[in-house]
């Protein structure tokens, strides 16, 4: 290499010389000259690489049928790469100019490589970032909580970027600097302590399915109820229904419980469970007249008959007399089973709730097949109007406390 080393320089020495210039010019400018050249030799790698190499790569990945290898190598990381390639020649060209124990090839050398450092430190940055949005953008790894994996395998890199770089200007092994770290590890831990805890707990939250970008969670120590719009090393951020923007921490989310409605989401109907409460006063048994009057109404005529059927034939026509409020409970059972929106493959029932002072809760449980916020509330308004319209056709009444104007009617009586 020195012998090589020293004929190029001899030779731009002698080109020199024959051009007329002075020797002792000669010998200070053939160097400087070659360098020259070397530097215009890698601008024309680096042109030839972005407009010739990689646009034509470019071109190739473009006609391909996966749309993957096009987001992965997007303009930033063949930028990346066409800087890289120059300065790596640069840095082997270097020697050519200089003998090894020359100091200005030391101090080139360690210039060209700390631009090869950047550079490098650059390129993954640039590929992790590609990455993300490759994942992010595909069906299978579609709101996995990949991000805060690729923030700290970019952090990562820009820190042992800078680890080289100082060994670089310092003339030191990496090794050595890694070494040193060692006693100062206690304040890395603390620095980088949230860090280290939002990819431990993104690592979980991905590994264990409990939470992906676009699921609605709630999270009622932090006043959170909405969707999940990015899940950061250090946040997670939520939407709220109201516009706001909740941001929690990750390890929150590991550490403590919170609500995932994803999974109702998925599933075949969303949960309703409401009840009503009834008066008391106004259960009982139905005379003849009462099943007359309630044969009228929308599907329960075949319902009575087979209860007075079956009570016939076991001689128990007195015993078994139903009440208004078991038909009603049949009814509302029909009902529910007459619409469409109510998923009759999962579970639905009437059942009663334990009396107080308020009467007798009727609750009305089912799936509805609307799942979106305000479908589903509409799907509730309407089974619980219908119930009310339709309660004092069996002769019931919804419980409720005497109010302000029904104290008033009623002093107005007594004073008449």
């Amino acid at each position: 290499m020195v012998m090589e080393d020293v004929n190029l320089t001899s030779w731009m020495n002698e080109l020199l010389l024959s051009y007329g210039f002075d020797s002792e010019l000669a010998d200070t400018t053939d160097r400087y000259l070659l360098l020259g050249g070397m530097l215009l030799l890698s601008v024309a790698l680096y042109f030839f690489m972005k407009y010739g190499v990689l646009k034509l790569l470019a071109k190739i990945v473009e006609k391909t049928e996966n749309k993957w290898d096009d987001m992965l190598l997007c303009p930033p990381v063949l930028d990346s790469i066409a800087m890289l390639v120059p300065v790596i020649a640069f840095y082997f060209m270097v020697p050519l100019a200089f003998e090894a124990d020359d100091v200005r090839q030391t101090l080139i050398i360690r210039i060209a490589l700390v631009i090869m450092v950047c550079s490098s430190a650059l390129l993954f940055n640039n590929i992790f970032v590609s990455m993300d949005e490759v994942c992010n953008k595909m069906q299978r790894f579609k709101g996995h909580v990949l991000t805060a994996i690729f923030q700290v395998l970019r952090v990562l890199v820009f820190f042992l970027a800078a680890i080289m770089v100082i060994a670089v200007i310092m003339g030191k092994s990496p090794s050595t600097l890694v070494a040193g770290l060692g006693a100062s590890a206690a304040i890395l831990m603390l620095v980088f302590k949230d860090t280290i805890v939002g990819f431990v707990a993104g690592v979980q939250l991905s590994a264990n399915k409990m939470l992906r970008v676009g699921d609605w969670i709630t999270v009622p120590k932090a006043n959170a109820n909405g969707v999940v719009t990015a899940v950061n090393l250090t946040t997670v951020k939520v939407r709220n229904y109201d516009n706001t923007i909740v941001t929690v921490p990750p390890y929150t989310l590991v550490s403590d419980s919170f609500q995932n409605w994803r999974f109702m989401q998925e599933s075949g109907g969303r949960r309703l469970t409401r009840s009503v409460n009834i008066d008391v006063n106004t259960i009982r048994f139905c005379t003849p007249e009462m099943m007359e009057r309630f044969k009228k109404i929308p599907m329960m005529k075949a319902h009575i008959d087979s209860l007075m059927n079956a009570a016939q034939e076991a001689g128990k026509t007195d015993v078994n007399r139903p009440t208004n409020l078991g038909l009603f409970r049949a009814y509302l059972g029909f009902y529910l089973e007459s619409l469409p929106v109510v998923n009759t493959d999962l579970l639905y029932m009437i059942r009663q709730l334990q009396p107080s002072e308020s009467g007798l809760p009727l609750e009305i449980y089912f799936f509805s097949r609307q799942k979106e916020w305000k479908k589903f509330e509409e799907v509730s308004c309407d089974v619980f109007e219908h119930l009310y319209a339709v309660i004092h056709e069996f002769d019931l009444r919804v419980y409720q406390k005497p109010s302000g104007y029904d104290m008033q009617l009623l002093s107005g009586v007594l004073k008449n």
